[in-house]
């Protein structure tokens, strides 16, 4: 990675971690995971006993990581974070688990991306609450016992179906994040301007909200970029022509596809509509074949653009319109 990619990402962190709600009052939406969670929490504190292991999934951007966050503070316990890619060796895994105390938080996110032998790890750790490891090899190798205090494993994924069985089967609450209405995204946008210091009319907010793919992610990037155009063409406040003129600018469309949504649209009305497998749609408009299926695709699907076939992708009715042509022929 590039210097200035790794600074890119820090203050895409920092500016993240900024916005991150603390508690669930402050955070809008999914009202069906908070009062679950609320009530699992109360249970867990009342007998004086670690949370049941939490498998987040669902889209990115829809606050996985918040939620962690939010429910290691209302446990009042410590939350250590990693990723799946991050634990390469089962001694990785060794070295957090036993730097533990009793009832704190394990937050691994991209847990489908575990390998097989850190995951099989897991296994007696979220029983057992203890993990054997191998030391050296051939006819030196033993075996070490570690005991580990009772923890709470909270994972996160976008790909729910990549963990096997016997792993998801270890997680005692599973909860799927879904997109946001508009008017939760407005609150989330309101909550966002405020610690801003920017003033967000309804207008203006509205027009974030309604074009961000139904992610909060999303929708407070839109709001930084409103603001610096706010202080450079306006007078500070992000009103609709404001927002209008920022969307515009990072081609955004009215309906909330960007630039890559219209060339994947594009790219199957050139194949006749489709079927067109994700491997070629991925080398034609020049992206990972995983990051059209994890952040292009679910929301084209979801909104009625292309339909996912076995034979591959296809474009559906609205994609036609969006693209002011009809179908030739049969949909499905």
């Amino acid at each position: 990675m590039q210097p200035e990619a790794m600074n890119t990402s820090r203050t895409d962190a920092a500016f993240e971690n900024k916005l991150r709600p603390h508690a669930f009052d402050e955070f809008p939406g999914q009202d069906q995971i908070k009062s679950n969670l609320e009530i699992y929490i109360a249970a867990a504190r009342k007998r004086g006993e670690p949370l049941d292991h939490i498998l987040f999934s669902g889209p990115p951007g829809l606050g996985k990581t918040t939620l962690a966050g939010i429910v290691a503070h209302e446990m009042n316990t410590q939350m250590r974070t990693t990723s799946g890619p991050a634990l390469e060796r089962p001694a990785d895994l060794a070295g957090l688990l036993t730097s533990m105390q009793e009832g704190d938080i394990l937050f691994i996110d991209e847990i489908h991306r575990l390998s097989t032998v850190v995951e099989e790890y897991l296994y007696s750790a979220m029983e057992d609450w203890a993990i054997d490891i191998v030391m050296e090899s051939g006819l030196y190798a033993k075996s070490v016992h570690l005991t580990i205090p009772r923890f709470t494993l909270i994972g996160a994924t976008t790909r729910e179906g990549l963990l096997s069985a016997p792993f998801r089967a270890r997680f005692g609450i599973l909860e799927r994040l879904e997109y946001y209405p508009p008017e939760h995204l407005l609150a989330i946008l309101h909550r966002s301007a405020k610690i801003l210091g920017v003033e967000l009319d309804e207008e203006g907010g509205m027009e974030l909200a309604r074009r961000c793919r139904g992610t909060p992610r999303i929708a407070n990037r839109f709001l930084s970029r409103a603001r610096d155009v706010a202080d450079v063409k306006g007078d500070g406040d992000v009103t609709e022509a404001i927002a209008k003129m920022a969307l515009k600018m990072m081609g955004v469309d009215a309906n909330g596809l960007s630039e890559m949504d219209r060339r994947l649209l594009e790219t199957l009305l050139r194949h006749d509509g489709g079927p067109v497998g994700l491997k070629t749609l991925a080398m034609t408009v020049g992206e990972e074949d995983d990051t059209l299926e994890n952040v292009y695709e679910p929301f084209l699907i979801r909104e009625g653009y292309i339909i996912k076939t076995p034979q591959g992708r296809k474009l559906a009715a609205r994609g036609y319109d969006t693209l002011g042509h009809t179908p030739s022929g049969d949909l499905f």
